[in-house]
């Protein structure tokens, strides 16, 4: 059978009306594009600020020992039902270092519902028994726990009366430059002043440090000077250091 042929007008008519369709669906599939587009950006806006599924329905805490969780989470003061994409992550994390035991917080979203804080507590290097109270200091000097008693394991520093923080930041210095061994036959520290810093042994030694000035040079001169008879070992001036009877 014969194929029919059309006529030239009729083939330009027909392929007109093919550009013309396809025009017309590429402008309608850019409209339908961008109006998913559009709605899946508002449903996402939707979801971040305004629904239930993604707001906070708690605090999980990690990594603490002298405090508990309860303590951190009431510090961080993040409410039930906020968005969890609006919480202040940083005003978290400063509310949270604000309590003294805190050296360092991490605060991150846990997806969909959680605020995770994790704390990095301060470690007591020695106690200073002050208005009657047992404190744990770290070694930047900051006084952050209680004890009930003295423990055994750490030194104690004997504060002078009106003491001020600097003082108890150098003594801490101190305590902290003294190798492990060494550290465990102080039975405590005296501090009268900033430049005056003394620690007595277990075996009632006495060790004038004067000031923690050259305090890595006095820890590396001290033991060899212990081995030398004598009770007080003075290494105030580490250069120079003396022995007395």
């Amino acid at each position: 059978m014969a194929r029919k042929v059309l006529p030239d007008a009729e083939v330009s008519r027909r392929r007109f009306a093919r550009r013309q369709w396809r025009r017309r669906w590429l402008t309608w599939k850019y409209v339908v594009g961008a109006f998913l587009v559009v709605l899946a950006a508002g449903a996402t806006v939707w979801a971040l600020w305004f629904s239930s599924w993604l707001s906070v329905e708690g605090v999980e805490v990690r990594g603490t020992s002298v405090l508990d969780a309860a303590e951190v989470t009431e510090a961080a003061q993040v409410p039930d039902g906020q968005a969890l994409v609006s919480v202040d992550l940083a005003g978290v994390e400063a509310r949270v270092e604000a309590l003294a035991p805190v050296l360092d917080a991490q605060v991150t979203r846990q997806w969909p519902d959680r605020v995770l804080v994790e704390v990095e507590e301060r470690t007591a290097i020695a106690v200073v028994e002050l208005a009657g109270r047992v404190r744990g200091m770290d070694a930047d000097g900051v006084l952050f726990r209680d004890y009930p008693k003295v423990p055994g394991d750490l030194p104690r520093v004997l504060a002078a009366s009106g003491i001020d923080s600097e003082a108890l930041r150098e003594s801490a210095a101190v305590v902290a430059a003294l190798p492990d061994d060494l550290a465990a036959t102080v039975d405590h520290v005296e501090v009268e002043s900033i430049d005056r810093i003394s620690f007595v042994l277990r075996d009632e030694r006495e060790v004038l440090w004067g000031s923690a000035e050259e305090t890595e040079l006095k820890a590396q001169v001290l033991p060899a000077l212990l081995r030398q008879e004598g009770s007080v070992f003075d290494i105030s001036v580490p250069a120079r250091p003396t022995v007395r009877p």
